[in-house]
């Protein structure tokens, strides 16, 4: 499922956005569209920052609307907007896949050590030497947050630690972690992009 063109925003209506999603979850594929319509580039564009390579983005951004489908009855417009909401889980998503991928440094460094499976096609020297460079703009980019962003960071993607362990963690207001956690994540967006080699 390719991420559709970015479409105008709009201002966001809690009752349109909480009719839609009750149209999803009674299985409307008309409505999923919409939603899919809406949601599918900011979304995207949060895979792609977080991972290191499009396919990853791409299957992140499959799996996110599959939970959307899913879970369009615990849609609550209160706590957010549909874009809002759908790049959460977008993120979430993201994050659960970079653990999936282990630590920052076997990320960075150990993973062109470890064999690939038996019937594993080997990438291509662009592709590998692609992979190499995000790993180390990853963790270039990480090096340069504030310390405490930093923290709540690696605590969260590398030892899968909900916002809520991290402040019984750090001893932080739990708000106070959130807010780390957003701006984090927005300086690293910058920062990956000022790292990007040029094309």
């Amino acid at each position: 499922m390719a991420p559709s063109p970015p479409t105008v925003p709009r201002a966001s209506d809690p009752a349109a956005d909480r009719a839609l999603l009750q149209q999803v979850a009674l299985g409307s594929g008309a409505a999923m569209r919409e939603v899919y319509a809406r949601c599918s580039a900011r979304a995207f564009a949060v895979t792609l920052r977080l991972l290191p390579s499009r396919a990853d983005a791409e299957e992140v951004l499959q799996e996110t609307f599959l939970d959307v489908w899913k879970r369009a009855r615990d849609f609550d417009p209160e706590r957010g907007g549909l874009e809002t909401w759908v790049t959460t889980i977008a993120r979430t998503r993201a994050i659960d896949r970079l653990r999936s991928m282990g630590t920052a440094s076997r990320v960075a460094e150990g993973a062109s050590h470890q064999p690939p499976p038996v019937s594993a096609s080997p990438p291509a020297p662009d592709e590998a030497s692609a992979l190499g460079q995000n790993r180390k703009r990853v963790l270039a980019a990480l090096k340069q947050l504030p310390a405490e962003q930093r923290e709540v960071v690696e605590l969260a993607y590398f030892e899968g630690l909900s916002q809520r362990e991290i402040a019984e963690r750090t001893g932080d207001p739990l708000g106070t972690v959130k807010t780390r956690a957003r701006l984090a994540l927005e300086k690293l967006g910058d920062l990956l992009r000022e790292l990007a080699p040029d094309v």
